[in-house]
């Protein structure tokens, strides 16, 4: 009688962790399906970033304005993807070619690789993803950033960057915000200085100041101005009437394609290795 109750009992039990399965699975699925589901909702609506929900969430100040990159200086893009993303206007989302000369440097550890990440990347880290470096983040990302290029115009992916990127160590997020952090004034005024030394801290807002910038973040901004006058039309992407790239961008797109990203590399004495 109680070998039948106890058999009684235990029966649910497969069922009960088969229904526990399948609803965690629905919700993997879910979790992972709802960036592709959101991306092209961006196009026409405003995002946050998982940094600023985060800081929403645990109480913490959060300073942002969203303006459309009409009303950013436009050296201010132009700067940011110098810095960041030289190949912006020519590649699909990725860089295979940054990806796999920062996993070489790195000794193939993507958690340790530096570098590699295309601004397109970048955003789909802010929009959907979560800091650091591994090789599950890596993972998400890449396909998110394709399906990114595919749905979204360049334009707005680096209008969207700069408006969720995180640009100063109060919770300032996108380029109003931080214009006003760092010079009081409004991002459609600012200088090609000013632009280079925000660039210059986007690795790490947290430590790099454009309000007070260190010889580093100065240096940097140097460099940034000049790639900035060197090849101007690199943003040519994300102009309202797109002009062809000189002949010279031509050249140096085709010079990314199949050079050596060492080759391109500055090395700092105080800092991380700046790339194109």
């Amino acid at each position: 009688m109680r070998a039948t109750r106890r058999a009684a009992r235990s029966r649910p039990l497969p069922l009960l962790w088969r229904h526990l399965l399948l609803a965690l699975a629905a919700v993997i699925v879910v979790v992972l399906a709802l960036p592709y589901l959101l991306t092209p909702l961006y196009r026409f609506v405003d995002p946050v970033s998982m940094p600023m929900l985060w800081r929403w969430a645990t109480g913490k100040r959060v300073d942002r304005s969203f303006v459309p990159l009409s009303r950013i200086a436009p050296i201010l893009p132009l700067t940011v993807i110098m810095a960041e993303d030289g190949s912006f206007c020519y590649n699909r989302g990725v860089d295979l070619a940054a990806m796999r000369e920062a996993l070489q440097q790195a000794d193939d550890d993507i958690a340790e690789a530096r570098g590699g990440s295309t601004i397109t990347q970048q955003t789909v880290k802010n929009l959907f993803l979560w800091p650091g470096r591994s090789f599950v983040r890596k993972a998400l990302e890449f396909p998110l950033a394709v399906w990114m290029y595919l749905t979204l115009p360049k334009r707005r992916v680096i209008e969207i960057y700069l408006n969720v990127v995180e640009w100063g160590p109060g919770g300032q997020f996108g380029a109003e915000a931080a214009a006003r952090y760092a010079y009081r004034k409004s991002a459609s005024d600012l200088t090609a200085t000013e632009a280079a030394e925000l660039a210059a801290i986007l690795p790490n807002p947290a430590r790099r100041s454009a309000r007070t910038p260190s010889p580093l973040v100065r240096r940097l901004a140097g460099l940034y101005v000049f790639r900035a006058a060197a090849h101007p039309a690199r943003d040519f992407c994300i102009r309202r009437r797109a002009p062809p790239p000189s002949g010279a961008d031509l050249t140096f797109a085709t010079y990314l394609a199949t050079s050596s990203r060492s080759e391109c590399q500055i090395q700092s004495s105080t800092g991380p290795d700046i790339r194109w």
